[in-house]
């Protein structure tokens, strides 16, 4: 008997100046899709350093991350599931490093931006444009509401 087990990802909503830190990628579709800079907890880390991570490794961006969105559950329709973690950071220092090899490129874009490649079926997932209107809406919470030992 197989055990079920959700995937535990993390997610970083990045504004600056009216655009949203975003990557793009190519998932071996007709289209390059876009996401924010997000990726998989690895064992023993800490999710906001999960995050922290993920953003530098795949925009070479150093941001500080000021509030938790929540956790968004989502369900593919081949069964998986996963519980992202995502956060509300702010840009602070351009690293300067080639981005992660999965990263085709990394574009600052705004809200009408997005919701066009939403439109066009080019965000990786649904929780892409619903993390960023949380964001938006005021719809976060201290860091303190995740207890880790």
């Amino acid at each position: 008997m197989s055990r079920w087990h959700p995937y535990v990802t993390v997610a970083c909503v990045v504004e600056r100046a009216g655009a949203f830190l975003m990557v793009e990628e190519d998932r071996g579709g007709p289209q390059t899709l876009f996401n924010q800079p997000a990726g998989h907890l690895e064992p023993g880390e800490r999710i906001r350093d999960a995050a922290l991570r993920e953003v530098e490794e795949e925009t070479a961006w150093r941001v500080g991350i000021s509030d938790y969105l929540g956790m968004y559950i989502l369900e593919t329709p081949s069964g998986l599931t996963f519980h992202s973690h995502a956060f509300l950071g702010m840009a602070l220092a351009y690293m300067g490093h080639e981005p992660d090899p999965a990263i085709l490129a990394v574009h600052w874009l705004t809200l009408e931006q997005i919701e066009a490649l939403e439109r066009e079926g080019r965000l990786r997932s649904p929780l892409v444009l619903r993390r960023i209107r949380d964001a938006l809406a005021g719809k976060f919470y201290p860091m303190d509401v995740i207890h880790e030992r």
